[in-house]
């Protein structure tokens, strides 16, 4: 959550009498459901067309669905689909995508259709990017146009913070991340009032979005993977040197992004851009397995269920090409997020520190790995930390993993992030 749009949140909720807060109860639960049914739209549209693409046409044409050829021709297709987006509808599916993090001011309306196409599009073609960012941008933006016209009373301010906090909420299927976003976002402002105070409008709105994901789909994060027992010294060695590593494996592909990004803004054109990263993407799709495409969710619930199921060179192959493919995919202009795609990247590493180290636990593993992934990718320490966590439900990893996200923040703090101003600078 954007600095501004959390002071504005807390704004209209000053330190006085509950009564004060009564008015944001109805608004939050208004867009805390209206957030989640776009969020759960738009990926079950996005997911009947992925079994179109990767399920009914492939066995129709007798062509193997994860086959080389096949990967080259969706990703490729996905990109002239995703540039002629870009390209020919009116506000051309939103900024440049490498230059908006988790926030983003409210866009004009015209601009969602596009955006929510091409989000789509990308969804079910398979790059490795997540639906976070462009939900969150267009939820800010309805909320906004459509609670600046209903209540007119009521702070701007407040309908980006609400609806950003429902998305988070709804994306995670808890309230509990949009709270830590929120309260890192709030840190070292003058409140008015108590944190609590200032928490409450876009909690509420975290909660019902998490509650109707929850209600419609039944999400979760939970891997399922073998508990961890007692710590030992090794654990916490282990937890120390596998976050730290994927800190630092993550660093280099933040360095990268603004060269990758040059390249592919060099090009000039979506048509050109695009097209050739789908390709690009197919080749790496072709390199590290079908596991390695789409935002990764899925997919890493795939390799917990098996964590002896790869070699080590197996896991490293699928943590360098996810993370290759990541970077491309946030830098040719495909539409998404790379929160997801980071937790694969940062589970492959932390099963691939389990195969080359047996003594390292899986769940240690994967947990470590997607801390220090995260941290690095987006520089949200509460929501690295809670994503690591639920993972792993165990109050060991919990315990583990806060005393390994000291070292690992300490490689990235201060450092560029994976985010660029206009010019092409990385943000820091």
């Amino acid at each position: 959550m954007t600095h501004d749009a959390a002071r504005q949140a807390h704004a209209s909720a000053p330190a006085t009498p509950a009564r004060a807060l009564l008015p944001l109860i109805v608004p939050a639960l208004v867009v805390g459901v209206a957030a989640s049914l776009l969020f759960l739209g738009v990926s079950a549209l996005a997911e009947r067309l992925q079994g179109v693409l990767w399920n009914g046409l492939p066995e129709s044409l007798g062509v193997g669905r994860y086959s080389v050829l096949w990967m080259l021709v969706v990703l490729t297709s996905t990109g002239v689909l995703v540039g002629l987006v870009v390209w020919k509808v009116p506000g051309h599916a939103g900024p440049d995508p490498a230059t908006v993090g988790l926030s983003a001011p409210p866009m004009p309306p015209a601009v969602l259709p596009g955006l929510l196409v091409a989000t789509a599009l990308m969804l079910a073609g398979g790059p490795s990017l997540g639906p976070e960012n462009p939900i969150i941008a267009t939820n800010i933006a309805l909320a906004f146009w459509l609670g600046r016209r209903l209540a007119p009373r009521l702070p701007g301010g407040l309908w980006a913070a609400l609806a950003e906090a429902a998305t988070i909420g709804a994306l995670f299927g808890t309230p509990v991340a949009a709270a830590l976003v929120i309260s890192e976002a709030l840190a070292g402002q003058q409140l008015d009032g108590k944190l609590w105070d200032n928490l409450f409008g876009p909690l509420t709105a975290a909660a019902t979005g998490a509650t109707t994901t929850a209600l419609v789909a039944h999400p979760t994060f939970e891997l399922h993977m073998p508990p961890l027992g007692p710590p030992r010294g090794g654990d916490v060695l282990a937890a120390l040197v596998v976050a730290s590593a994927a800190a630092l494996l993550g660093m280099a592909a933040v360095y990268a992004f603004p060269y990758v990004h040059g390249v592919f803004s060099r090009l000039g054109h979506p048509m050109l851009a695009l097209p050739l990263g789908g390709l690009v993407l197919g080749l790496l799709g072709a390199l590290g397995g079908h596991l390695t495409l789409f935002k990764g969710l899925a997919e890493v619930g795939e390799l917990a269920r098996n964590p002896e199921g790869w070699s080590a060179g197996q896991f490293a192959t699928m943590t360098v090409v996810k993370l290759a493919a990541l970077v491309v995919a946030a830098s040719c202009g495909f539409r998404g997020g790379r929160i997801f795609p980071a937790v694969f990247i940062g589970a492959a590493f932390g099963l691939f520190a389990h195969a080359l180290v047996p003594a390292v636990p899986p769940a240690l593993g994967v947990s470590a790995g997607v801390l220090g992934m995260l941290l690095a990718i987006t520089r949200q320490g509460w929501m690295s930390l809670f994503t690591a966590a639920v993972l792993v439900a165990s109050p060991t990893i919990l315990a583990l993993l806060c005393i390994a996200t000291l070292p690992a923040w300490l490689l990235v703090t201060g450092r560029p992030q994976m985010q660029l101003h206009q010019d092409g600078t990385a943000v820091r």
